[in-house]
């Protein structure tokens, strides 16, 4: 299994793709997806499956990041907050 340098991975450069994951780290992405399953069974990373659309094709994949992380607010204003004073 290739659980410690995909935790590293996630852990530098947060969440990611199985695929960003495998070219980064140079691990097979059957590898990867192995590992993913393995270490979001035991709990230390969340994953989502996902589909995205190049040239009109599907592309299915997996995202996942560090159990617990909680992604930065994007900048900028938000809907709904008014600044009234």
């Amino acid at each position: 299994m290739h659980a410690t340098p995909i935790l590293q991975h996630l852990r530098t450069h947060g969440q990611q793709t199985d695929s960003e994951i495998a070219a980064a780290t140079g691990i097979p992405i059957s590898a990867v997806r192995a590992s993913i399953s393995q270490l979001s069974a035991r709990g230390e990373i969340s994953r989502c499956s996902i589909t995205r659309f190049a040239d009109g094709k599907p592309i299915k994949g997996v995202l996942c990041r560090i159990a617990g992380s909680i992604p930065p607010k994007a900048p900028g204003r938000k809907p709904g907050s008014s600044s009234h004073s």
